[in-house]
C-alpha cells in the first residue's frame, strides 16, 4: 500500500466514504455496545445489587450498593481519562490506532467474560473489578473508534456515517439483549440451574459477542502506519497532544462546545448508566422488566440517532442539539416524581428518543470544529474523549454522592436536570465552525 510522507507521519493512502471500511467501523459499534447495553445498563446494575449487601463497609465507611456501583463506573472513566490523552497522541504519531483498539477491545471482552465467577458477596471484588476493567476497555476502544470519523469520511457524510454507527450499535446490542432475555425468561427450558447461572452466562456471550465482531472491524479498516516505534515516543504523545490542547484552547467556539458537551454528557452518562438500577431500587422492577425496558430504550434509540440525522440536515447542528437538551432537562424533571410502572415505560421511551441521537450529534458537531488540514485526528478527539470520560466520572460521582447524602435516587435525578440547563446556556454562544489550522512545529 502506497504510503504518504509527512514530517512525523507515514499515513497509509485510502478512499474516504468507501462503504466497505464504512460498514467495517460500524461494525465496531455493533461488537462493544452490546456490552454498553446488557452489562453496564440492563443486567449488571440489578444483579450487583441483588448480590452486594445493602450497604458495603469500605475503611470505616458504610457505602450504599447503589453508590458503590455509581462510584465503580467513575473509576473505571477515571483511568481512561488520565490515560487516553497520552495513548490517542502515541497512536496518532505512531499511527497505531488499529493496535490500541485490539488491545482495549481484548482486555474490555476478558473482563467481562470473568464476570461469570461474580455468584456471591464473597466475590464482590471479582464483581467490581471485572466491571471496571470491562468499561476501561470498552470506553479506550471508542477513544481511537470515534477518531477514525475523519479519516474515513469527507465532512459532508459525518453526520450520516456517526449515525450509522449508533445505528449498528443499538440493532445489534438490541439481538443481543433478546437472546440473553430469552435465557432469563427461560432458564429452566434452555437447561440453566436458576436465573442467576443464565445471567451469569449471558456475560460470557457478551464478552465473546464483542470479541467476535470486532475482528471485523480489525479486518476492514485502514492499517497501521508502517513504521518502527522511535525513541522518545511518550514524550511526542505529550508533545501532540499539548498541540491540540492549545488549538482547542484558541478557539472560543470549541472550548464552548465542550463546556457545553461537559454538562450535559455528565447527565446523559448518568442517566444511562444508572437507569436500571433506578427502576431496582426506586421502582422495585421484576429483572425481566429491567431487560424488557432496556429493549424498549433501545428500538426507540434506533429511530432517534436517523431522527436526529435528518433534524440536523435541514436545521443544523446546534438547533438540533437544543431540541433534545430541553427533552433531557423535561425527563429529569419527570423522573423526578415517576411513580408507576406505565410511567417508567413512557420515561424510558422518551430516554431512547434522545439517547442515540444527543450521542451521534455530538462526536459529528465536534469532528466539523477540527481543523481542515490536520492530520492529528486522534489527538484532537482525545480531548473530546477526555470531556466524555471525566463528565461521566463527574456526572456518576454527583449521582452516587446525591444517593449516598439523601439515601435515594430521586433527588440524583433531579439535580442532573440542572446540568443541562447549564449546557442550554452555554451553548446560547456556540457556532459550529472549524478551528484554524496547526501550525507545523
Amino acid at each position: 500500500m502506497a504510503t504518504e510522507q509527512g514530517t512525523t507521519h507515514t499515513t497509509p493512502v485510502f478512499e474516504k466514504n468507501d462503504p466497505r471500511i464504512i460498514n467495517g467501523w460500524a461494525i465496531f459499534d455493533w461488537a462493544n455496545s452490546a456490552y454498553a447495553l446488557v452489562i453496564t445498563v440492563a443486567i449488571f446494575p440489578p444483579y450487583f445489587l441483588g448480590i452486594a449487601p445493602d450497604t458495603i463497609n469500605i475503611g470505616g465507611f458504610a457505602i450504599h450498593d447503589e453508590t458503590l456501583i455509581a462510584w465503580g463506573i467513575s473509576l473505571a472513566y477515571l483511568i481512561i481519562a488520565a490515560i487516553s490523552p497520552i495513548l490517542s497522541g502515541i497512536a496518532d504519531y505512531g499511527g497505531k490506532k488499529k493496535r490500541f483498539m485490539r488491545f482495549f477491545t481484548v482486555l474490555g471482552s476478558l473482563a467481562c467474560i470473568s464476570l461469570f465467577f461474580f455468584d456471591s458477596p464473597e466475590s464482590l471484588w471479582i464483581g467490581l473489578g471485572g466491571f471496571v476493567l470491562a468499561t476501561v476497555g470498552f470506553a479506550g476502544g471508542i477513544v481511537f473508534y470515534n477518531a477514525y470519523l475523519p479519516d474515513i469520511a469527507t465532512e459532508d457524510r459525518y453526520d450520516a456515517v456517526s449515525a450509522r454507527g449508533f445505528i449498528y450499535g443499538f440493532a445489534g446490542s438490541v439481538i443481543l439483549l433478546v437472546i440473553n432475555l430469552a435465557m432469563v425468561l427461560q432458564y429452566d427450558a434452555l437447561g440453566f440451574p436458576s436465573e442467576t447461572s443464565a445471567i451469569r452466562w449471558a456475560f460470557v456471550s457478551v464478552g465473546l459477542w464483542w470479541l467476535g465482531f470486532a475482528q471485523i472491524s480489525f479486518k476492514r479498516l485502514p492499517p497501521d502506519a508502517r513504521k518502527p516505534m522511535a525513541e522518545g515516543l511518550l514524550r511526542k504523545g505529550y508533545d501532540e497532544v499539548i498541540k491540540a490542547f492549545r488549538a482547542v484552547r484558541s478557539s472560543g467556539n470549541t472550548s464552548l462546545f465542550l463546556l457545553s458537551f461537559f454538562c450535559y454528557n455528565a447527565g446523559v452518562q448518568a442517566i444511562l448508566f444508572l437507569a436500571s438500577s433506578f427502576a431496582d431500587k426506586e421502582m422495585h422492577m421484576e429483572k425481566s422488566k429491567l431487560i424488557i425496558l432496556v429493549l424498549i430504550l433501545q428500538l426507540v434509540a434506533i429511530l432517534g440517532a436517523f431522527l436526529s440525522s435528518r433534524l440536523s440536515e435541514k436545521k443544523g447542528n446546534r438547533t438540533s442539539l437544543f431540541v433534545m437538551l430541553i427533552i433531557w432537562s423535561v425527563i429529569c424533571l419527570l423522573g423526578y416524581s415517576v411513580h408507576t410502572e406505565s410511567e417508567v415505560f413512557l420515561l424510558g421511551g422518551a430516554i431512547g428518543l434522545v439517547m442515540g441521537g444527543i450521542q451521534a450529534l455530538s462526536r459529528s458537531t465536534y469532528a466539523k470544529f477540527l481543523p481542515e488540514n490536520t492530520k492529528e485526528t486522534t489527538s484532537f478527539f482525545s480531548f473530546y474523549d477526555v470531556m466524555d470520560k471525566v463528565s461521566t466520572v463527574f456526572g456518576t460521582m454527583v449521582f452516587g454522592l446525591i444517593a449516598q447524602l439523601f439515601g435515594g435516587m430521586r433527588s440524583s435525578v433531579l439535580a442532573l436536570s440542572v446540568l443541562f440547563l447549564i449546557s442550554l446556556a452555554i451553548l446560547i454562544f456556540v457556532r459550529v465552525r472549524r478551528m484554524p489550522d496547526v501550525p507545523e512545529n
